[in-house]
Order: structure tokens, then C-alpha cells, then sequence
């Protein structure tokens, strides 16, 4: 059930709920959200006169002579792209998009001012109300000046001016070539009046390219020369006003600075050891004795476990990287956050959303006895039986050749070319680093490798599943057989408590399938096990609960409601469900078929 954020805990600065002393404080936040309304409204008018020919004449009569109209009215898909996305990055208060308004609006403004002096344009009612709303908008940006505190990249000029050049460099070739096969005019056009015609309808698809007479191309050539120069803006923009991608990972200094508070405070949290992935940036509290990791995946930054530290200086951490989201302009998000850690992001403005439960076995309590185990027992006589066995050791116990032919047998064995992993994984193996790691090695009655499994400290006496690869072609039950091994012999290298995989939703499928069930929740967990067909979600939890675990509840942490579809795609590109698509590579060295790869590997184990 989610955590309510707490009443009694004073607003942080920069957060809706935070009450100014004054009303003078107030007049800032209005207006930079009226800037943003404003290109809202700007960004449909334009879309609506490009659709609407009788408003579209309007603003193209009231765009000539001795008219003039509000900035960015122009009725076009350009203007209409640019004011959205404007509109966007306003909204997030980058400093780089106010300062690109105010030099596109501040002269505008100025130039209807002096137009105004002049007695031709006077008479028009409607002069008056453009440079009227105009300057209006001009006041907005000065008096909101200080909200536009978001920074972006240091690369994003050169990456901007690259993209442009491209973009009006294809979308002119494109549309001279256009231009050339269709025109209708019957003088003989040269190429740099195609040329000049095709750059002016990327500008506007109204009278403007009338200038040149000699060409006379259709009206669908018009709006698509228009298309691929509005998509050539969003790109430039996109590229001008992206938020830093969060380049600073984590350094050696970092990362010995996270293991030393792992060995004080690892006990806390299963996942905490998953801080160390390398992929990720930690930002520590002002007395360094806690830490928040993250990693910034499409504009969100993405925590995710538990502070790690003394929990007295988590708040410490929490607003440090809070902090740092809202100068970048990221979104904040935490995956996988427990109960205790929820609590405490919850007074710093976050709303949470159970996500499912965490399975944790004590050994000391685990057993096969009993007609509740009367699967599992069964399973794993019979695995037993077959000839297979498994070796439990530490990472540090495994010669350096053997531990490289077991990588090698892991990449071959994992299920597609992407690693997958973020919030509940390490995503290395074998680094020396990770010396404390536990490795399960399962053999066949013939000595080959089978199945692997890896698992990272949790403090001094526990252990959380990292790494499951299996031989496609082995026996089934291949893993409950080596995780009852490990809980029937984790007393062998100290192992009090074992944290196996994370099941979604599970008390969704627990409390749905009981009697007296509520048509709500019976409903979620069929739309749930439908969908279990093809992400596992109903089996994860079935996999977990045949250990008799006990659950420990974990929750998506967001600052708003509406950033939940965002965040979603941002956690599953950085858990690996989801990658942008990249363009083939004819350099790329042809590696071995998995097959080959491990049949190699295991050759070289025997």
C-alpha cells in the first residue's frame, strides 16, 4: 500500500507544498508558468491554423503589410514544434530555453515598439494586442528569471549546431528534389530558386515562398518540405536543451568509499551491495557517511535500493541528490526502495507505489520436511539422483583460470545479447573486486557444467541472487536444485539468510485467488496472469514462494504522478527490457554462436 507523504515534516524548498512568507516570492513561479502557458497556447494556434484554411489565411493576411502578430504566430508546423517544445523545456526550468526566448522574443518585442512609433501601423487594433501579449511574455521571463535554474549539457551547442547543419542540409536536398520533379510553373526555375523555395516553405506553408515565381510546386510538397523542417527543429532543440546524461560514474574513490560504509551498515539493505555497479554515480550526504546511487537513463534519475549508511544521515544523502536532479533537470525516481528507506523519501516530497515483494529465506529455518515441501523435495531427490552435485565457494576460492572459462560459460548461457539487471544485479562477474561474492557450480554425473548461480555479501552472514544462467540443454529443475543446496549448506561458509529474486505484484496474486476476493482484485490478477504469458510475472512468484520465504515489501519512489510512464520506460531500459535501437555495424568483429562459445568452455573446465 503506498506512503502517504507525512504532515507533519515542513515542505523542502523547490517543492509544490512549500508556502512563501510572502506574496513578493509568489510572483516568480506564476509567471515562468505563465511563459508556459503561453507557448502552450501558441504551439495549438499554430497547429490549428495549419489545418484550418480560413485561420490560416487570417494569420498569414495578419503576418504581412502592415500587420504584425504575437511572437511565434505563424502558422506553421515549425512554430508549432518549436513553441511545444519550448513549452517542454520551460516546464522544467532550463535556464538554456530562457535564454533562447529572450533573445528571440526580447528584440521582437522591441521592434513592434518601434513599429508602433511609426503612424502606418497605428491604426491597427490588432498591432497593439501582439505587441501587447509579446511584451507581456517578455515581462513573464525577466520576473521568472530565477525559476530557469535547470543547466543542461556542455556539449549540447556543438552537438546542436551538428544536428542543424544536417537536418536543413537533407531536409533542403530533399526538398529541392522535390520541388524539381513536381513543379508546375512553366518559366524555367534555376537550382538556387528551388533551392531558396524549399528553405522558405520550411519556414511557413503560407504566401512567404510566393517570392519566388518561377516556382509553383503542390500543396502536399509544401507540408512535407514543412514536416522534415519542424522534425529538424525538435532535433536541434532536443539537442539543445537535453539534460546531462550524467556522465560522472562511479570513480575509485566512490566506490571505496561505498564499500567502507557497506561494512559498517551492509546488514540494512539486500540490495545495498548492488550500489557498486559501476554504471552508476553516488552523490554522499555533507558528512559522508551515507550515500544515494543512481544512474540517469533518458532524463530520469533513477535510485534504486536504500540509502546506503547510517540511516541518521540518509536525509543528508536524499537531499543531495535531489538537489542535483533539480539542477539538471532530471526526474527523480527510486526502484525497489524498502518500507523504512519510503518512509524517509516521503518526507522529502516523494509519493511511493508498492511494486511487489522480496523473498528471504533464513536457512536457519529452511527445511524439506513437511507436505508443504513435498514439490520441492521431490525435485530435488530427483536432480540428485541424476548424477548432479554443486560446489559452493567464494569467489576469492576460485582459481583465476577456472573463474574466466565460468564467465565464458555465463555470457554463452545468458538468454540474448543484452545483460539485463539494474536495481537487483551487479552486472560483472568475476572482478577481483567482488572477492567476497558466492559462486554455485552445478555439474552433471560426468563432470560437465551445467548451471551457475552468483551471489553478493549481504553483511557479514547474508546473501542476495545476483547472476542465474543454466545450459538450455540440462535438466530441468536445474536451479531449485542449487538454491536447496545452498539453504541446506549455507552454514558451510557462514550464511544465515539468503534473498532470492523480486516478484512483482505478488500480493496481487496472493490475495486475489482467496476466498472472498473483491471484484477489483480479481480483475487485476487476471489482467496480470494474462500478461504473465509473456513478461513471467505469475511464475517469478511461484518460483519463490515454493521456499516458504517471508516477503519484504518494495516500492517505486516519484515526485508526481504524471512522471510514472516515464519513469516506467526509464527502468526498463536500464533493467534491459527495453534498448534503443542502434544501427548495424559491418566493422563489428563476427563472434562465436553461443552453442560454440560454450562447448568451448566446458572443454576447457574438463
Amino acid at each position: 500500500m503506498p506512503i502517504q507523504k507525512s504532515a507533519l515534516v515542513p515542505p523542502q524548498p523547490g517543492s509544490r507544498d512549500a508556502t512563501p512568507s510572502s506574496p513578493g516570492p509568489r510572483l516568480g513561479p506564476r509567471a515562468a508558468s505563465a511563459t508556459v502557458w503561453y507557448l502552450r497556447l501558441l504551439a495549438l494556434l499554430n497547429v490549428v491554423a495549419v489545418l484550418s484554411l480560413p485561420f490560416r489565411e487570417e494569420v498569414h493576411e495578419h503576418n504581412g503589410g502592415g500587420f504584425f502578430t504575437p511572437y511565434l504566430a505563424t502558422a506553421g508546423l515549425v512554430s508549432a514544434a518549436l513553441a511545444l517544445f519550448l513549452a517542454m523545456v520551460m516546464r522544467r526550468r532550463k535556464r538554456a530555453a530562457w535564454v533562447f526566448n529572450l533573445l528571440l522574443a526580447g528584440p521582437l518585442f522591441a521592434l513592434y515598439v518601434l513599429a508602433l512609433a511609426q503612424d502606418r501601423y497605428q491604426d491597427h487594433v490588432f498591432n497593439w494586442a501582439s505587441a501587447a501579449l509579446t511584451g507581456l511574455f517578455v515581462t513573464a521571463l525577466l520576473i521568472g528569471r530565477r525559476e530557469f535554474h535547470a543547466v543542461g549539457d556542455r556539449s549540447n551547442p556543438r552537438l546542436a549546431l551538428a544536428v542543424g547543419a544536417g537536418g536543413i542540409l537533407v531536409t533542403g536536398s530533399i526538398g529541392t528534389w522535390l520541388v524539381d520533379i513536381t513543379n508546375k510553373a512553366h518559366g524555367g526555375a534555376s537550382l538556387a530558386e528551388k533551392l531558396f523555395y524549399a528553405l522558405l516553405r520550411g519556414i511557413s506553408v503560407g504566401p512567404l515562398a510566393d517570392r519566388v515565381p518561377d516556382v509553383h510546386a503542390p500543396r502536399w510538397v509544401d507540408i512535407v518540405i514543412n514536416v522534415l523542417m519542424a522534425a529538424t527543429f525538435l532535433l536541434v532543440l532536443y539537442a539543445c536543451f537535453r539534460s546531462p546524461r550524467g556522465r560522472a560514474l562511479l570513480t575509485e574513490e566512490d566506490e571505496k568509499q561505498l564499500r567502507e560504509l557497506l561494512d559498517r551498515h551492509g546488514e540494512r539493505d539486500s540490495l545495498g551491495y548492488f550500489a557498486l555497479r559501476r554504471d552508476k554515480a553516488a552523490i554522499f550526504s555533507p558528512t559522508g557517511k551515507a550515500a544515494v546511487t543512481y544512474r540517469v537513463v533518458g532524463g530520469v534519475s533513477l535510485a534504486s535500493g536504500d540509502p546506503i549508511g547510517d540511516p541518521e544521515a540518509w536525509p543528508g544523502a536524499i537531499d543531495a541528490w535531489l538537489a542535483e536532479a533539480r539542477r539538471h533537470a532530471w526526474t527523480p525516481a527510486v526502484m525497489g526502495a524498502s518500507e523504512e528507506a519510503g518512509t524517509i523519501y516521503a518526507r522529502h516530497g516523494l509519493d511511493a507505489l508498492e511494486l511487489g515483494d522480496e523473498a528471504i529465506v533464513d536457512v536457519a529455518d529452511f527445511s524439506l520436511e513437511g507436505r508443504a515441501m513435498r514439490v520441492v523435495r521431490q525435485a530435488h531427490n530427483r536432480v540428485r539422483r541424476a548424477g548432479y552435485t554443486v560446489c559452493i565457494r567464494r569467489h576469492e576460492d576460485i582459481p583465476d583460470d577456472e573463474m574466466a572459462r565460468l564467465v565464458e560459460l555465463a555470457d554463452a548461457w545468458r538468454d540474448g545479447a543484452t545483460e539485463r539487471g539494474f536495481s537487483m544485479a551487479l552486472g560483472r562477474l568475476g572482478d577481483p573486486a567482488d572477492a567476497r561474492c558466492v559462486m554455485l557450480e552445478c555439474r552433471d554425473a560426468d563432470g560437465r557444467p551445467r548451471a551457475l548461480l552468483s551471489f553478493v555479501p549481504w553483511g557479514e552472514h547474508g546473501l542476495s541472487l545476483d547472476l542465474m544462467r543454466r545450459d538450455r540443454d540440462s535438466e530441468n529443475g536445474l536451479m531449485e536444485f542449487m538454491v536447496v543446496e545452498l539453504l541446506l549448506r549455507g552454514a558451510e561458509i557462514g550464511v544465515q539468510r539468503v534473498s532470492l529474486n523480486f516478484a512483482m505484484f505478488r500480493s496481487v496474486f496472493e490475495r486475489g485467488a482467496r476466498l472472498g476476493a473483491g471484484p477489483v482484485l480479481r480483475l487485476w490478477r487476471s489482467v496480470l496472469t494474462f500478461f504473465s504469458r509473456w513478461w513471467q510475472i505469475e511464475s517469478l512468484y511461484r518460483a519463490n514462494a515454493k521456499y516458504r520465504p517471508y516477503w519484504e515489501p518494495r516500492f517505486l519512489l516519484f515526485a508526481k504522478s504524471a512522471d510514472i510512464p516515464r519513469i516506467g520506460i526509464a527502468s526498463a531500459r536500464a533493467e534491459g527490457f527495453l534498448t534503443p535501437p542502434a544501427l548495424p555495424s559491418f566493422t563489428r568483429r563476427k563472434e562465436q554462436p553461443a552453442p560454440a562459445v560454450a562447448e568451448a568452455a566446458v572443454k576447457s573446465l574438463n
